[in-house]
């Protein structure tokens, strides 16, 4: 059985291979859309509040990104998992980019 960080990591490479996202692509993003959406798949479906669009109040993409797993709570923490890693990776490139 794979780790979480084993499976948080290849579905960052997931995201970057199949969706083309990259850390180049994520700097475009600059009031913490990444994290947004993390803690969107991370909130346990009972608990999450709806915008009429049927994304979550806090999901800050276009609906047709929203691609919820109801069945799967494994799979959405995974997919959690790689958006906030995403940010971090994002924040970190930042930060070395300010110190030049």
């Amino acid at each position: 059985m794979k780790t979480s960080i084993e499976l948080i990591a290849e579905e960052r490479q997931r995201q970057i291979t199949e969706e083309q996202h990259s850390l180049e692509n994520d700097q475009n993003f600059r009031i913490g859309e990444l994290a947004l959406a993390g803690a969107s798949y991370a909130i346990p479906f009972n608990n999450r509040l709806y915008k009429i669009d049927g994304t979550p109040n806090i999901w800050p993409f276009d609906p047709k990104d929203w691609k919820p797993v109801l069945r799967d709570r494994i799979r959405e923490l995974v997919k959690a998992g790689a958006l906030i890693a995403a940010e971090i990776d994002r924040l970190q490139q930042m930060q070395l980019e300010a110190q030049k």
